[in-house]
């Protein structure tokens, strides 16, 4: 496997979209596999997870939960789908192409809310697809793509000094909010 596959479909209520997948994760074959990474404990505290804790019989979902979450109107995706050990080492003809790509998804399957997972992919991905609109900043955007909404949340990595596990939680419960 060189890369993460989608996991999506129709009918989901939220699409997580991070910058690409990292090589660990992409040998693991799970999103966000890494486990400072912190998505998977973040996600589990929040009031967005708790019907596919309750459904599963768990008190914190896990990196092999991913594709199940599907059954609970959950996905995911990236803005580019090669996977580095670093998103730094992607270029922007690579993030303009991946756009592209993320578009015609998002027009596909109509998430009701596709939620980025930091700006350093929202960032090329707005200036791809809607260029002239508002700068962009955590939260809900002012432009969409046909029914889907978009948002901005805090990313999930241990690099990201900015955002507390708590703070994140209470992003992911904010989206449940919705």
């Amino acid at each position: 496997m060189t890369t993460l596959a989608d996991l999506l479909r129709d009918g989901l209520d939220i699409v997580f979209i991070g910058i690409n997948p990292s090589l660990y994760s992409v040998a693991q074959g799970h999103y966000f596999a890494r486990k400072t990474n912190r998505f998977w404990p973040a996600f589990s505290r929040s009031v967005l997870s708790e019907r596919a804790r309750r459904a599963l019989g768990v008190d914190r979902l896990e990196p092999a939960h991913d594709a199940i979450l599907l059954d609970f109107g959950i996905g995911f995706t990236d803005v580019v789908k090669r996977a580095t050990a670093r998103a730094d080492e992607l270029s922007p003809g690579e993030y303009a192409a991946g756009a592209q790509e993320l578009v015609a998804k998002l027009e596909a399957f109509q998430p009701r809310i596709a939620c980025f997972h930091g700006m350093m992919g929202y960032r090329p991905f707005i200036l791809s697809h809607a260029p002239l609109s508002p700068k962009p900043r955590l939260g809900e955007q002012p432009v969409g793509i046909g029914r889907t909404r978009l948002f901005v949340i805090p990313n999930p990595s241990p690099a990201n000094a900015h955002s507390s596990p708590a703070e994140q939680t209470a992003w992911y419960d904010r989206l449940a909010a919705t």
